[in-house]
């Protein structure tokens, strides 16, 4: 009988947790397209957008230029021993630019952002929540989703991809320390090596992913934040806290998720 049970429990378990993810995902979704349909309303946000880029991007540029050279000067050093294995020491510029632009970039640069600026915002929107500042903008007939998830998606769209065009550029000149300067490779050879291979494709791609991790970040930290009030111990300094922990972890796989999917769609 306790055999039966288990085996009937499971399966039930299993539609409910499918039909939960269904349901979320849908929110997420309408949210998001809410708050992006929001941005084009009249009068536009101007100034608390410009607020939010430069919390999202201007504030993030230090962060995103040292994990940059951090990343193109490792990149250079581990790069330069492999292809010196094989005598193709030349080609680091081309390995350098291309790993950068292609996949670490993007992929780095958003979870930089994720863990500075994705944090913050659910920690902010879900303090907002458990303290009842959303709920008293409804009362003044302001709507939440303009007034405070619509200025950082548009923020949001407009920063990722320019930080990610700095966090390539940092890198491929990290690379550059790295193979000139320390490993006394040509220069020339190294940047001539970068113009030759990197085509126009390999930016616009990098762009791509950039612009979809965007949407990623940004709408998981700000629904989670939003919901706070609906999760398990909600209304507390826990909610929020699990809230903002949700957030970067769920970003931070999506971010790898949707990685490899685009990257296979794009080849």
């Amino acid at each position: 009988m306790e055999t039966q049970n288990l085996h009937s429990g499971f399966p039930a378990s299993l539609g409910r947790a499918f039909i939960f993810f269904v349901q979320e995902l849908g929110e997420v979704t309408v949210f998001f397209l809410k708050g992006l349909a929001l941005i084009f309303t009249w009068p536009p946000q101007v100034r608390r957008t410009i607020e939010q880029i430069h919390f999202i991007g201007a504030q993030s540029v230090p962060i995103v230029m040292l994990t940059g050279l951090a990343t193109g000067m490792v990149l250079g050093l581990q790069g330069y021993y492999a292809l010196a294995g094989v005598g193709s020491e030349g080609a680091l510029g081309s390995i350098v630019a291309l790993t950068l632009i292609r996949e670490m970039g993007p992929v780095l640069t958003a979870i930089m952002l994720t863990a500075r600026a994705g944090s913050a915002m659910a920690a902010e929107i879900g303090v907002m929540r458990i303290s009842e500042q959303i709920d008293a903008l409804q009362t003044m007939q302001i709507n939440p989703l303009r007034y405070l998830i619509s200025p950082r998606i548009a923020a949001a769209l407009v920063s990722f991809p320019l930080l990610t065009a700095l966090f390539d550029m940092v890198g491929i000149f990290g690379g550059f320390l790295t193979g000139s300067m320390l490993l006394k490779m040509n220069p020339y050879l190294y940047f001539h090596r970068v113009r030759a291979s990197v085509e126009m494709e390999d930016v616009t791609g990098g762009f791509i992913k950039a612009i979809v991790f965007a949407v990623i970040v940004i709408t998981i930290c700000c629904y989670q934040g939003y919901t706070t009030h609906r999760r398990q111990g909600g209304f507390g300094a826990r909610g929020v806290s699990n809230s903002t922990t949700r957030a970067v972890v769920m970003s931070c796989v999506l971010i790898l998720v949707s990685d490899y999917v685009i990257t296979s769609l794009l080849r």
